[in-house]
């Protein structure tokens, strides 16, 4: 635990439904096109819901569809009380939260307090109020360096390349640690916290049921805004710097954090928070999730590890172990809107298929709950080869095209046909250009066909929800060779085999009931498991 602050006493308590929840991220420009303009909307996602209820989800997450000027997609927020044109209006919103509730299925919003757009009033007021105004005080102006102030007031950079700030005409600097449209929110300003607080009841009374939070590491920077030791190497966290980086996970935080589970608490109905923390220290990551701060965060620790039987468990028993001490429930990922698809992280073709399936299956079967990245129970890859011409994502620009960015993984979903748009939309050119093998992969094609990975995504999930020891609850590790993993959870297995070659199966696993496994070509009574191949079984 750091030392921050002690945490408040774990009470008993019912279990709740997020501690269990398969919850799936709809990136709304690219999930369902509802009008043909070749952006996905909220009409969209309503004419897809009976697709996610076959699926087996619990609850979907929504990414950012406030209005915006789209200078990151969205997450440059102008107004965060309605709903951009492109994507719909307020009632539709309010339709879709009724429609899936009778559905049961719950539904989160994305929510970005690190930042606003240029565009918000707030900003706008800072811009005309001029220096030492309360408009400017919401947000981190400062005087700059050298002679005349044309130096930036410290050498921090921005996560999208280049520096973190941007002068005014009156001479005076704004803080963004992502692009310069995206100025940073003061959270020492009670005027901010007061907003958040008033955001929050707006969409809880709208109906939602909790709230991902992107940048939550982010919100608390040095009040000396001192430079990152080390120049823009420091920008990253690391274990190193973590205890005293300037502005990634300060102790400051989580005053802000409390403030927000407070308000969550008044409105009662079991809501969630989920945190976007990027904090490499495993305690620090577990303090974010104390039973007085946030429900959930997501482990990207186990997003990132590497295709390895020992770096896997070390993941997991350190989340385990770190969670397990502040009574919090782990979240699984393997891929979001913002890193390259886990298929292709993993090797690619066939190879990173195969391991992406056997991935998933672990992810499943472990304590806690899951997310799933909109197109993964597809089996997309991620889109390498966009045209300069159609890239969107900042990152791009602001790094000359030295890095691609996340345009890869936010190629619109195949969901019929044999030709673009794929079903995404009644007609249109998509927002990106989607590519030939989505004809195969689009949800037309691999519904009903039992070798497909939408078809394995069902099986899994059906079986998920119908066995008892799965979801939230204890799991101990089992004896299995190398390069294999076992877990076992009552009488549920889950062996995964890391290596590219078969092994042999456990006693733990010989003779049990074979309920699932990641390799279409698996029968009962199997001796062995294949190479990058995962299964799981019931014991007698």
């Amino acid at each position: 635990m750091s030392a921050n602050s002690q945490p408040v006493p774990v009470t008993a308590a019912e279990p709740s439904w997020w501690r269990s929840a398969v919850i799936y991220q709809i990136y709304p420009r690219s999930f369902a096109d509802g009008n043909g303009d070749g952006i996905g909307d909220l009409a969209g996602i309503r004419s897809r819901l009976p697709y996610l209820v076959d699926l087996g989800v619990d609850a979907i997450w929504i990414s950012p569809f406030y209005p915006s000027p789209q200078a990151d997609a969205g997450y440059d927020v102008a107004d965060y009380r309605d709903i951009d044109p492109v994507f719909g209006t307020l009632p539709e919103f309010s339709d879709l939260v009724a429609e899936c509730h009778r559905a049961n299925v719950r539904v989160i919003v994305d929510l970005v307090p690190n930042h606003t757009s240029d565009q918000h009033a707030w900003f706008q007021a800072a811009l005309a109020a001029g220096p030492g105004s309360p408009e400017r005080a919401r947000y981190l102006f400062r005087e700059g360096r050298g002679a005349n102030g044309e130096l930036p007031p410290n050498n921090w950079v921005s996560n999208f390349g280049g520096p973190a700030w941007t002068r005014v005409p009156d001479g005076q600097w704004y803080l963004h640690l992502f692009a310069p449209q995206q100025p940073d929110l003061d959270w020492t300003n009670p005027e901010v916290v007061a907003e958040f607080h008033d955001i929050l009841r707006f969409w809880m009374k709208l109906g939602v049921d909790g709230f991902r939070i992107d940048v939550a590491h982010g919100l608390a920077k040095d009040a000396d805004l001192a430079d990152l030791p080390g120049g823009a190497e420091g920008h990253l966290l690391t274990p190193a710097n973590t205890n005293d980086h300037p502005h990634w996970d300060r102790d400051e935080i989580h005053e802000v954090y409390r403030g927000w589970r407070a308000v969550v608490d008044e409105f009662g109905g079991d809501r969630v928070f989920c945190a976007e923390a990027y904090v490499p220290n495993p305690q620090r990551f577990a303090d974010y999730v104390r039973p007085d701060e946030l429900h959930t965060a997501f482990n990207f620790d186990f997003l990132q590890a590497t295709w390895d039987a020992a770096d896997y468990r070390r993941v997991i028993d350190e989340t385990m172990a770190n969670l397990r001490a502040v009574g919090a429930p782990a979240t699984w990922v393997l891929s979001n809107h913002d890193v390259v698809r886990h298929p292709t992280r993993f090797g690619g073709g066939q190879l990173g298929l195969d391991r992406a399936r056997a991935g998933t299956l672990l992810m499943f079967a472990l304590p806690g709950g899951a997310y799933v990245y909109q197109g993964e129970e597809l089996g997309l890859p991620e889109v390498l080869d966009i045209p300069a011409q159609w890239r969107q994502d900042p990152i791009f620009f602001r790094s000359g095209g030295e890095r691609l960015g996340r345009d890869g993984c936010r190629v619109p979903l195949p969901w019929s046909d044999t030709q673009a748009p794929y079903g995404f939309g009644p007609a249109g050119t998509p927002w990106l250009p989607q590519r030939p093998v989505f004809g195969e992969l689009s949800v037309q094609a691999q519904t009903g066909d039992p070798a497909s990975t939408l078809e394995f995504y069902r099986r899994a999930l059906r079986i998920r929800r119908e066995r008892p020891e799965l979801g939230d609850g204890p799991m101990q590790w089992l004896d299995a060779p190398d390069g294999m993993l076992v877990l076992a959870r009552g009488q549920f297995r889950c062996a995964i085999n890391f290596t590219d070659e078969p092994l042999p199966l456990p006693p733990s696993c010989a003779g049990a009931t074979l309920l699932l496994s990641s390799s279409a070509t698996a029968d009962q009574g199997l001796a062995e498991l294949g190479g990058n191949t995962a299964a799981w079984f019931l014991a007698g």
